[in-house]
Order: C-alpha cells, then structure tokens, then sequence
C-alpha cells in the first residue's frame, strides 16, 4: 500500500539520520581532545610525577602552566580530572550533579579499612540519601543552632583548660572538639583525659585522612593488588589497613553500643541517636525494616562523631598560627571584644553581629588554610564533554578548593594573613568578598552538611580565646623568639605541623574570670 510504503521509506529515513548523527557524535567525542596536563608515561601515566606532598599547591601550578582551570593527569589506568575554579567546580559539581556526585570504589579506604559506612565516602545511591536527610534534619540552618549551649559550655571548659596547662593546646582542642560531637551525637560527656571513644575515632581520622590523599596507595589505581597477601615485600599496605580497619569498626560500633546501653537504662541525655531511636520505635514497621532503620542510624551518628575531629580542630590550630603572623589582627580583635563587651563578660552567639572584626578574622582562618584544601574525590558516572574536552567515564575528579581561597584575582596577598580583607573601609562586613564559608564545606551536591554548626563551633571558640588570652611567640632558653614554619600535613584534612606559642591571661582579671566559668 503507498501509505504504508511512505510511512516504512520516511521510518527508514528517520533511522538513517539517527545513525548518522550517532556516528557524528561519537567520531567528534574520539576527536575531541582530553584536558591538558602533564606528560603521560606509557602504561604508568603520571604515577611518577603525581603531588602526594602539598597536592593542591600543584595542582594550582599545572592550571596555571597549561591555561586551563580543568586539568588532566593519568596513573595507571585511572583518570584524574582536577578542578581548579569556582566557575568549573559549578558548571560539573551543581550544575551536573547527577552524574558528578559518586564516589570512586576507593579500595583501601571503603574495602580495606571499612569506612564504606561513612556518609562521607559512601557512593551516591539510596543508603547515601537516606543518611543525608538524618544528617541534615539535625545540621540545617535552623536545626544546627540547637547545639550553640554544647559549644559554649564546651568553649569555657577549653579556657579552664588552657589556663591550667597552656602547653597541651592541641590536646585540649582535640577534647573540646570531640566532647561537642560526642554529645551531639550520641548524647555522651567524654572522660576527663584520655576518653577511649574520642581517641579511637583520632586513630580511625589519622588513617583515613591519609589514605583519601588520590595517589597515595596504588591498590586505589591497581585494585588487584587487593589481593596480595600483607606478608609479601611492598603490601604494607595490607598491614595498616588491618590495623585503621580495628580502629574505623570500634568507632561505629563502640560508642553506639554504650548510648543504646544507656537509652535502656533510662539514664541518658537526648541526642541524635535517641531521638532517631524514638522515632523508629513509634513507626509500625516490620522488625526488618526498623533494624535496617536502626542501621542507617548508627551509621550517620558516626558520621557526625568523626567529623567533629581533625574537621574542627584545624581551622583553630590555624587561628594561632595566623596570630602568630599577624600580632595586630588579635589586637584589633580585642579591642572590639573589650569594646562590645565590656568587664568580665565572655561572648556567646547574641554578640556575633556586633563583633565585625572578630567575624572577618574567623573568616581569613578558613580561608588561609581550608582544613580541607582539595575535595574528597568525586567519580563521573558518564562520559562527558566540557570546554571542548573529554571527561572519560569513571574519571576521579577533584575541586581544587585551596586555588580558589588563594586566586589572587579575588584576595590580594592571598598567602598573607589578613582579616581586614573581608571588610569594609568603614569596619562592616563587606557582602561583595568571596565567603570561604561557601567553599570550604565543598560545593554540590556532597557539600558537607554540618557546614553550620562547624563554622559556630570555631566562631565561639576563637571569640571566646581572645577575649581573655593573648597569644605570642614561644620563647626559648636563650629568650630567642621561635618562629613557626606554618606548613601542614598533606592529608585530605591538613592541619598544622607541631609548633609552639605562649597562651596566657590577658590580665589578672582575665584569669579571675576563666576561673568563675570553671566553677558554674
């Protein structure tokens, strides 16, 4: 029949044209070119020549040797996409999240250690989803402002501390920061020195935020090497995940056993654990899906529990080490602090608005050194071009965060400490400077979200020391002022190498005054 012949000649016609542009497309993606980088080995890529050491500062390099804020690096058969701008980590991370928000297999970190729990390594699917709305529906906006009593009371204790034994700063930093998540979490105080809890999650932190460093163990690149048994010369590897896997099983497991234990006895303080715990016993349920409920639980008060650690205590390490290099920002901030507050009065979260210059010096802290320079990597779920270039399938792809806080383009002298950066010539908050607050908790989809709580948890501490400490140069036996080397570790969390300063009262009336905060 003619219709029927026009219908089957125009079908066939349709099914050419699709063919031919199917073929136009995947002849223009084979020639399109991968984004430029350094020079590839055959078989090895950039296994060589890949920064372990400082890997943001080189990254931030290669943009600017090759002109390209996407740069491309290869180890083995594993590509490496970096991003080196606000604008590319937003067109891929926000704008095409969908297919930019996995997580590599990461083989020694989620296989070998066991942190496939953890939200924050977890790969993108319903488990994932599931645990981001309980995180969440505690660290929104609104929600997270709850725990500001915990950070305060937690603030004053860390002054008491510092006063009795200023020496042991990061210690008392280190229990400041875990008695706050402990007691988010799983509504638990730590003990007064040593807590097992708060120095087991230290010692899973330590391992893991090695281990994320992309390059730093092979069998993420090579992942047969899985296998190798740990006694074989070079599987070292196999020995310290063994070790960071006991570590990583206690921290989810420990801690969540002794708040059940509680919960049951009745003797408890409320906490994310038993309020999820109420809320899945009111459901009617099966008692399967309460268990896989209960599982979700545990996992995403870990969570929160871990990320409390180096996470928080960086940008307050960074904080002495910015006063160091800059005696007249703390002195400005004082000032302002006397000014607002007057005799015998330690802030809290009412003063915030009213305390510009101390808000801008919190500010320059994250900025100067992000505790979390580049992103934890994301995997690309397909193939894609952008800017002309192929994304290969599978690509781990990183936001290099720390080129962006130090883009000169957008803070002069970024290397310099510089709280004024952020405000105007007449003391206010400038609104038109890049806020490290929306870079520095990642951007996308997989943005951290206790973001909130994180920056009240540095603002209160910060305020609160300089309110009533002056912070100076150690001096050593020869009265030589000794001057920090502000470098960092090259974890996935850096913090500061060990240094020393002297803590001590502003003022006899500064100490009188830590004094009646340790008796309330």
């Amino acid at each position: 029949m003619p219709t029927v012949d026009f219908l089957t000649s125009n079908s066939n016609i349709l099914i050419a044209l699709f063919v031919v542009a199917a073929s136009y497309v995947l002849y223009r993606r084979r020639r399109l070119p991968l984004p430029p980088g350094p020079k590839r080995l055959p078989i090895v890529g950039n296994a060589f020549d890949y920064p372990t050491v400082t890997p943001w500062v080189k990254y931030a390099e290669w943009s600017r040797e090759y002109g390209s804020d996407v740069v491309y690096a290869k180890i083995f058969n594993t590509s490496m996409v970096i991003l080196n701008s606000e604008e590319a980590i937003n067109d891929l991370f926000v704008k095409r999240s969908a297919i930019y928000s996995d997580r590599p297999r990461h083989i020694m970190v989620n296989e070998l250690m066991g942190w496939s729990r953890n939200l924050h390594s977890m790969t993108y699917g319903e488990e994932w989803r599931a645990g981001r709305r309980l995180f969440y529906q505690e660290f929104n906006p609104a929600a997270s402002k709850r725990f500001r009593p915990h950070m305060l009371a937690a603030s004053r204790e860390l002054l008491a501390r510092l006063l009795e034994e200023p020496e042991s700063f990061v210690e008392h930093l280190r229990h400041m920061s875990g008695s706050v998540s402990m007691d988010i979490a799983y509504g638990m105080k730590p003990q007064e020195k040593d807590d097992p809890f708060i120095a087991c999650s230290e010692r899973a932190v330590a391992g893991v935020v090695r281990a994320f460093v992309p390059g730093s163990f092979l069998v993420d690149m090579i992942p047969i090497l899985k296998y190798v048994p740990e006694w074989v010369p070079g599987a070292g590897f196999q020995r310290l995940a063994r070790q960071w896997k006991k570590e990583t099983d206690d921290t989810f497991d420990l801690p969540w056993a002794a708040a059940k234990e509680r919960i049951a006895m009745g003797n408890f303080t409320p906490s994310f654990t038993s309020f999820s715990l109420d809320q899945i016993a009111e459901k009617d349920d099966t008692p399967e899906a309460k268990a896989k409920e209960e599982e979700v639980v545990k996992n995403t008060a870990a969570s929160m529990f871990l990320v409390g650690s180096d996470t928080n205590i960086a940008p307050l390490q960074s904080a002495f080490l910015g006063i160091l290099s800059n005696p007249e920002a703390q002195r400005k901030a004082q000032e302002e602090l006397d000014r607002v507050l007057g005799a015998g009065v330690l802030p809290d979260f009412s003063h915030e608005d009213d305390l510009p210059y101390v808000t801008a010096l919190v500010k320059e802290v994250l900025r100067w050194h992000d505790p979390a320079p580049i992103s934890l990597t994301h995997r690309v779920t397909e193939e894609d071009i952008y800017k002309g270039y192929v994304i290969p399938k599978g690509s781990f792809v990183i936001s290099n965060l720390w080129a962006l806080l130090h883009d000169p383009d957008v803070y002069t002298d970024p290397m310099n400490f510089e709280p004024e950066r952020f405000l105007r010539p007449d003391g206010t908050l400038n609104p038109d400077i890049r806020d490290p607050r929306d870079v520095i908790f990642g951007i996308g989809r997989r943005y951290c979200p206790g973001r909130y709580a994180a920056y009240d948890f540095a603002w209160i501490a910060i305020a609160s020391l300089l309110t009533v400490f002056n912070i100076t140069h150690a001096i050593d036996e020869n009265g030589v002022s000794l001057e920090p080397t502000y470098e960092y570790t090259s974890t996935v969390i850096s913090v500061p190498l060990p240094f020393k300063c002297t803590i001590k009262p502003r003022s006899k009336d500064a100490e009188k005054l830590i004094m009646s905060m340790e008796s309330l």
